[in-house]
C-alpha cells in the first residue's frame, strides 16, 4: 500500500492498523543534536489519546510511545528515529457485525474495491487510531521547531454551529494552558461549556457532529513554502485534508475572501522597526505560496464521526441489502481529539520547510 510517507526532508512513515499489536513511525531527516524530551511526546499523545473525558470515546489507550531508534543520551543522532505505541484495549468482537456489510460513509467499500480485502476490525488501516504515530512524529517536530522560536497552537473554534469569537494569542503557553482548562479544548471558556453541554446532548442522542479547529503558527520566518507546486498552504492543505474526517481547509479569509473587494482584502505593508509586516492578515500569513512573516493562520472543518448508534440502510460485500447497527465505542465529536493531530501535521510541514529552506540557501 502506498501512500504511508509524508515529508520530503523531515520525513515520516506510519505504519500499523487499530486493532494490530502497535502503531508507529519512522521519523527521517531530522537533525542531530535535537534534545528530545520523551515527557513532551508523551504529553501531546495524551491530548490525543481515547478514555481521556465524556466527550470522547471510552476506549482506554495508555498511548504509552517507545523510542527505538535515533535517540542517543537524550539527543538524537541524525539516524532513523523510531517510534512504537503498542495497542491495548482492542475489542475485535465489537466489530464482528459488519464482516460482510459496509458501514455508510466509512472506507469500507472503498478499501475492498481497491484491494479486494480489508480489515473490518475497527477500519485497520483507515483508522483515526493511525494518527496516533503522527502525534508522535508530530511532537519531535514541534521540538525542532521551537529550538528555533517557531510554535504551532490550535484550539477548538466551532462544534456544530456554535462558534468561538476570534481569539488573541498573546503567549503561546498562556493560550495552551487556557485551552487545556476545559474538555472540548476550546480556549474561549464561555463557549467551552456550551460546547460541551451540546456534544453531550449529541452523544446522549446516540449521534455525532462535526466541528472546525483552528490553527496558528507565531515566529514563523519569512521565506518558507517553495513555488509553483509546494507552496507552503498548499503543503499544508495536504496535510490537514490527510486527516480523518477531514472535509475541509481554509487559510487566511478562506471562502469569505471570495465575498470581499480587494480594496477590502489587500494586507497593507508597512514597516515596525526592523521588520516589514502587514496591517491586517487575510492573507494568513502566506503570499504567493511562502510565508512572510505574519502569523500563519488556517482553520480545519471535520465531518460528523460515521459511526452513529441508529440501525442504518447498507449494502454487503456481494452487493445485497442489509442493515448495520452502530456498537462499539467511538467519538460523539472528534475535534477536541483533533486539535494535537492538526498541531503536529502542520508541525511536521514547517520542520519539512524550514529545512528546505536552508538548503536552498548558499
Amino acid at each position: 500500500m502506498a501512500g504511508n510517507t509524508f515529508g520530503q526532508i523531515f520525513r515520516i512513515t506510519t505504519f500499523g492498523e487499530s486493532h494490530g499489536e502497535a502503531i508507529g513511525v519512522i521519523v527521517d531527516g531530522c537533525p542531530a543534536q535535537l534534545t528530545v524530551d520523551i515527557d513532551y511526546i508523551q504529553g501531546e499523545l495524551d491530548k490525543r489519546k481515547p478514555g481521556q473525558s465524556k466527550i470522547t470515546t471510552q476506549r482506554k489507550e495508555s498511548d504509552t510511545v517507545k523510542i527505538l531508534s535515533g535517540v542517543f543520551e537524550g539527543k538524537t543522532t541524525g539516524t532513523p528515529i523510531a517510534m512504537i505505541i503498542p495497542n491495548e484495549d482492542q475489542r475485535s468482537k465489537d466489530y464482528g457485525h459488519n464482516v460482510d456489510v459496509f458501514r455508510p460513509s466509512h472506507a469500507d467499500y472503498t478499501y475492498f474495491s481497491k484491494y479486494g480485502i480489508r480489515d473490518h476490525r475497527g477500519g485497520g488501516r483507515s483508522s483515526a487510531r493511525e494518527t496516533a504515530a503522527r502525534v508522535a512524529a508530530g511532537a519531535l517536530a514541534k521540538l525542532f521547531l521551537k529550538a528555533n522560536g517557531i510554535d504551532v497552537i490550535a484550539h477548538v473554534s466551532s462544534v456544530g454551529k456554535i462558534d468561538a469569537p476570534n481569539v488573541e494569542i498573546r503567549d503561546a503557553e498562556e493560550f495552551i494552558a487556557q485551552r487545556e482548562q476545559n474538555i472540548v479544548r476550546c480556549a474561549d471558556p464561555a463557549t467551552a461549556e456550551e460546547m460541551i453541554a451540546f456534544i453531550d446532548g449529541v452523544r446522549k442522542d446516540g449521534d455525532t457532529v462535526g466541528g472546525k479547529v483552528s490553527c496558528y503558527i507565531t515566529n514563523c520566518p519569512v521565506g518558507l513554502g517553495e513555488p509553483v507546486f509546494d507552496k507552503l498552504h498548499a503543503d499544508l492543505g495536504k496535510a490537514m485534508l490527510s486527516i480523518n474526517a477531514v472535509h475541509g481547509f481554509e487559510f487566511g479569509s478562506g471562502f469569505s475572501g471570495s465575498e470581499m473587494r480587494g480594496s477590502e482584502h489587500n494586507d497593507i505593508f508597512r514597516k515596525n522597526g526592523d521588520k516589514v509586516e502587514t496591517i491586517t492578515n487575510f492573507s494568513g500569513g502566506i503570499q504567493g505560496g511562502i510565508s512572510n512573516g505574519m502569523p500563519v493562520e488556517f482553520r480545519v472543518a471535520f465531518k460528523p464521526v460515521a459511526t452513529i448508534m441508529h440501525n442504518q440502510q447498507t449494502v454487503n460485500s456481494v452487493g445485497e441489502a442489509a442493515e448495520i447497527s452502530g456498537k462499539g465505542r467511538h467519538d460523539p465529536c472528534v475535534v477536541p481529539r483533533a486539535v494535537p493531530i492538526v498541531e503536529a501535521m502542520a508541525a511536521l510541514v514547517l520542520a519539512d520547510h524550514l529545512l528546505r529552506d536552508r538548503a536552498a540557501k548558499t
